[in-house]
């Protein structure tokens, strides 16, 4: 499950996001956070994205960099401010809100 990815490199700098998702293992929390993320990266974000994968069961030592506590855990690495949102990630308008994809009171358009 790690390093899955996928990218656009021809989309604009400034409207690119790198997310990394921190998991442990095929957990049901795991598995059903990065099914959530790349549902709503594909009806918000398509080929305007990078998605690291990250399980802490491989690699424990990269969790320190993004000071990770819980798990899972998505960073948003870029656009700038860093943001993190812990948990399976399924209450849609909370993680694009919190990922400011979409400002908080507008409708989910798909």
């Amino acid at each position: 499950m790690e390093n899955q990815a996928a990218a656009n490199t021809e989309a604009p700098e400034e409207d690119y996001w790198e997310l990394r998702l921190y998991v442990a293992g095929q957990t049901a929390k795991s598995v059903a956070a990065l099914a959530n993320l790349q549902k709503y990266c594909e009806q918000h974000l398509v080929g305007r994205y990078r998605l690291e994968v990250i399980d802490l069961l491989v690699n424990p030592q990269l969790a320190e960099g993004d000071q990770i506590l819980a798990i899972p855990t998505l960073v948003r690495k870029v656009p700038v401010p860093i943001r993190k949102i812990i948990g399976d990630l399924s209450n849609e308008e909370r993680v694009l809100v919190g990922l400011d994809i979409r400002p908080a009171g507008h409708p989910i358009t798909r």
